[in-house]
């Protein structure tokens, strides 16, 4: 099946984005034998989304794996966003009344940068910043965490795949040890993904969504994990992604989001997934563990 077929079909069955890592990594935050436990955004349970405080609030918790979405400034910038518009988590409705509805993309990044990005979560967070994507790995590294990197929205950033690679490289995060077990990149687009392998096969991918089975062999040319939401997930659809062989010849990979309750993830984890994406990964490992 060509690639872009398969991201046609599989567009309608997808909904708020998420992330996800490898098994090799299981042990960093559950059992030997547990699934991996991934803080979505960060700890963001707990602190503002995507915010370094967010990062530092997960290695806090002794949380190594942290998800986090890019998106593209006017001015050409990576920055660390989930949604489209600013609108949700800074005060640029304030800051800037006159420019909705408040796109990243019409934005410049020293114009988001005055932007308060953790009152809104709380009191203690007023003056938290957007962070670009140079300063969200650095946080990563600095902490001695690993980095599920979601490319948000790829279709409005011509190019964004290139870009990303180019600034994960110049951290210093495409090297062997980075690119071997503490990088993941993933979309819920299809074809971003497939760019991503085709520019650096190296690094390991994800694809977020429910493909249906027959569809598989498609996605594992290119994706070594399938990343589904827990809603859509059984422990038959888990055995049907793991039977497949990924692009770096291992059994593809599941991670399901977002759990944030104790009942799901041992109910997920019954399935046999290899990660659990959550807003309160203390709360999931506890469960797993």
């Amino acid at each position: 099946m060509h690639v872009r077929a398969v991201a046609v079909t599989t567009t309608a069955l997808l909904g708020v984005a998420l992330t996800a890592p490898l098994s090799h990594a299981r042990a960093d935050a559950a059992g030997e034998d547990g699934p991996t436990v991934v803080a979505h955004r960060g700890a963001s349970g707990y602190a503002p989304e995507n915010t370094l405080a967010a990062v530092d609030r997960a290695a806090e918790l002794g949380i190594r794996w942290v998800e986090n979405d890019v998106q593209r400034t006017r001015d050409g910038e990576l920055v660390v966003l989930h949604d489209e518009s600013l609108a949700r988590t800074t005060d640029v409705e304030e800051v800037f009344p006159d420019r909705s509805p408040w796109k990243v993309k019409d934005f410049t990044a020293a114009e988001i940068a005055r932007l308060d990005a953790g009152s809104w979560f709380g009191s203690s967070y007023a003056g938290a910043r957007v962070p670009t994507l140079e300063q969200y790995v650095n946080r990563v590294e600095h902490n001695h965490q690993k980095l599920l990197l979601e490319l948000k929205s790829p279709g409005l950033y011509p190019g964004i795949e290139r870009q990303t690679l180019k600034v994960l490289a110049n951290e210093g995060w495409l090297d062997r040890r980075h690119v071997a077990g503490r990088l993941v990149v993933q979309s819920f687009d299809a074809d971003s993904i497939r760019t991503v392998h085709d520019l650096k096969p190296a690094v390991k991918t994800g694809f977020l969504g429910t493909p249906a089975v027959s569809e598989l062999p498609a996605y594992a040319e290119f994706a070594d994990q399938i990343n589904p939401s827990y809603g859509s997930l059984s422990m038959s659809y888990v055995s049907a992604v793991h039977a497949f062989t990924g692009p770096h010849g291992r059994p593809l990979e599941v991670l399901t989001w977002t759990v944030n309750d104790a009942d799901t993830a041992r109910r997920v984890a019954g399935y046999g997934v290899d990660g659990i994406i959550t807003n309160k990964p203390d709360v999931v490992r506890d469960a797993v563990d």
